[in-house]
């Protein structure tokens, strides 16, 4: 192989950086803060440690700022592109999907029946995230965002991980969970993790439309 041939290789590496912006870099810390609320979450499985299962509460609304920001920047520096749409979608599915399952998981929703309601909740993100990249420009209407949500927005998954961090505020975790459980035939149930169902069926929604701000 010829050295020049060599010498070229690394620059096409780094060809996806030289099509970032300053908003995907945004996106990128809002990514981060979903995996390190999923790692804080298995710490605190691992060590019982609350203050663990408090710092992955927090970067939940650590990655709705930077959710926020990134849409802002965009439009304030007119950078809209379509692997900034793809960055977006990929990081919201980690920080308000898989990061507050994996919080549930650990706040004690290790039921079998907690395990089908977890899954479908963040089956039915990245189903919203999805539906929304296709139809993002019918939606727009020549404008530079869309006008409505069609069901809600997959980052109000906040507002569960709000009520988790409230539930180990309290010490309410494990076996002392809000509501209890029930047990059935097949395996138990949290009624809490019922919250997360009904997110998931209010973000596929397709009646429902909520006006952006």
């Amino acid at each position: 192989m010829e050295p020049d041939t060599v010498l070229k290789r690394p620059r096409k590496h780094f060809s996806m950086l030289r099509e970032m912006h300053l908003a995907d870099l945004f996106t990128l810390a809002n990514a981060a803060c979903g995996v390190a609320g999923v790692f804080c979450a298995l710490t605190f499985v691992e060590s019982g440690s609350r203050a663990h299962f408090l710092v992955a509460a927090a970067l939940a609304p650590a990655a709705f700022l930077f959710d926020v920001l990134d849409g802002r920047i965009a439009r304030w520096r007119h950078t809209h592109s379509a692997l900034g749409r793809e960055l977006d979608s990929l990081a919201d599915v980690i920080s308000f999907g898989v990061a507050p399952a994996a919080l549930a998981f650990a706040a004690g929703l290790r039921g079998a029946w907690d395990w089908v309601a977890l899954i479908y909740f963040v089956c039915c993100g990245v189903s919203r995230l999805a539906r929304y990249n296709v139809t993002a420009e019918k939606l727009s209407e020549g404008a530079d965002k869309v006008a409505y949500f069609e069901g809600t927005p997959i980052p109000t998954s906040v507002v569960l991980t709000g009520v988790l961090a409230f539930a180990a505020w309290q010490e309410r975790l494990g076996e002392n969970i809000y509501w209890g459980v029930w047990s059935t035939g097949w395996g138990e149930l949290h009624p809490l993790v019922l919250l997360f169902v009904l997110s998931g069926t209010l973000m596929i929604s397709k009646t429902l439309r909520i006006p952006k701000l």
